[in-house]
């Protein structure tokens, strides 16, 4: 019976709780046990936290039994990514730099999770620093894709995807500055949840840019989502019940997001699209010129910020670094401070303009990625293809960023392939059930 609860999402194991059908302890003992006998495991967990998380499942195995639960997901197990605090136990964001550094207390989020009853697990691996879309870190780990195992998982929440996806958490906790959360959600088939800027706490979590740092979940349904964004805020859940399609509108984006995408992403995005359809949502086409321009502006402005928060310790030690990494980060050592604010400035216009064209609807709609996860071998040999890969996984879901909008992935049913619903800043209640038909309809 407790194989089947790697496969359950977070909700219906909490649900099973609830109904004294399933002991937090031993549900935390199967993960645990799972994630220590599965090949990969090393790869994707940087450390368990198993003392932490016995002592958490057995404090919610007891307030079960006493009808004192706190939250839907109260005994539930979930991973969090390298760049959230643990008291006592090392955080080092995938980095050398860092090693060893252990913080004395927990970042709020996982605070606020553990007053919700969620038990820690452990900590996953991530690019180095959190500076890719890839997922490819050859000085700790790389996790490999669920669909390619020669492919990389996505970054820079890598071992937070390929946790819930190899069956070795139920839920992860992520960060997205540039795509982190959604792409390795949508390259191992989750839904992974942006969140707005400045709505869930970052205190407690190693920083890369300030300025566009959110944090969100990785799990495998919406209701999921909802339920784990709630614990991370400490407040309550939205209710998903009755949620439907009809009459929304949705405005698929043709500036840039469909440029050079290949066939598989296509297909899924395609077959999406066709059910949303059917389930009643009326679907139009429309472009925002100007998100060319936003898009050309994120190297002055994502790698000018990194470069000025990790400089000193970078350039202590740059030999530490995956040269691909630290060539990323020093690409903003040059740039002026003039350039970099009137960067700034015009990404506010821009980010007006796109309110007013999109205005009209619920969501924007776009493929999660316009490529599949790439080789893991050839982007360790191949520069050029380095680039290139990097730069096109972070295409799309830079987008949500540089927009400041909440964003959400699906799966399309496509190994690899995920659709992407982006709205209005400070919308996730409205996302979220958006999401929620849209999931029961691609299903």
């Amino acid at each position: 019976m407790s194989e089947i609860w790697l496969t359950m999402t977070a909700s219906d194991l909490g649900r099973a709780i609830g109904r004294g059908e399933i002991d937090p302890v031993a549900l935390t003992r199967t993960y645990l046990d799972a994630a220590k006998a599965h090949p990969m495991s090393d790869r994707i967990y940087a450390r368990m936290t198993e003392g932490r998380a016995m002592a958490e499942a057995e404090a919610a195995s007891e307030r079960a039994r006493l009808g004192l639960r706190r939250s839907l997901l109260d005994g539930v197990p979930i991973s969090w990514k390298d760049l959230f605090d643990t008291a006592g136990v090392a955080t080092e964001s995938g980095s050398a730099l860092l090693k060893d550094r252990v913080p004395d207390s927990d970042a709020e989020v996982l605070r606020n999770a553990t007053a919700a009853g969620l038990v820690c697990l452990g900590k996953t691996h991530m690019s180095e620093l959190a500076f890719s879309g890839l997922g490819l870190n050859p000085v700790t780990a790389t996790p490999p894709c669920v669909n390619d195992y020669e492919a990389v998982a996505g970054g820079s929440s890598s071992g937070a995807a390929t946790s819930v996806a190899f069956g070795l958490a139920p839920g992860a906790i992520g960060s997205d500055t540039g795509g982190s959360v959604r792409i390795p959600a949508a390259w191992n088939d989750l839904v992974g949840l942006k969140t707005t800027l400045g709505r869930v706490s970052v205190e407690g979590s190693v920083p890369l840019c300030a300025r566009f740092d959110t944090v969100g979940p990785l799990c495998r349904s919406v209701e999921d989502a909802a339920q784990i964004l709630a614990a991370l805020e400490g407040a309550t859940p939205i209710d998903l019940k009755g949620a439907t399609l009809e009459k929304t509108r949705l405005m698929i984006l043709e500036t840039a997001a469909m440029d050079d995408i290949r066939e598989a992403p296509l297909k899924g995005f395609e077959r999406a699209v066709g059910r949303l359809e059917s389930a009643g949502a009326t679907i139009e086409r429309g472009e925002v010129p100007e998100l060319e321009e936003a898009l050309s502006l994120s190297a002055v402005l994502f790698a000018t910020e990194a470069y000025a928060y990790w400089q000193d310790v970078i350039e202590a030690n740059p030999g530490l670094m995956f040269a691909e990494i630290l060539t990323r980060f020093r690409s903003g050592a040059d740039v002026l401070a003039r350039d970099y604010l009137q960067a700034w400035n015009r990404l506010e216009e821009i980010r007006k303009i796109w309110a007013d064209i999109t205005a009209g609807f619920d969501a924007v709609i776009l493929p999660s990625s316009p490529i599949l996860p790439p080789n893991t071998e050839r982007l360790m040999t191949d520069s050029d293809y380095y680039i290139t890969e990097n730069l096109l996984s972070l295409r799309n879901t830079r987008i949500g960023n540089l927009m400041g909008l909440a964003g959400l992935t699906l799966p399309t049913g496509i190994p690899s392939a995920g659709i992407m619903f982006l709205s209005s800043p400070n919308s996730e209640e409205r996302l979220l059930r958006l999401g929620a038909a849209a999931e029961a309809a691609i299903s």
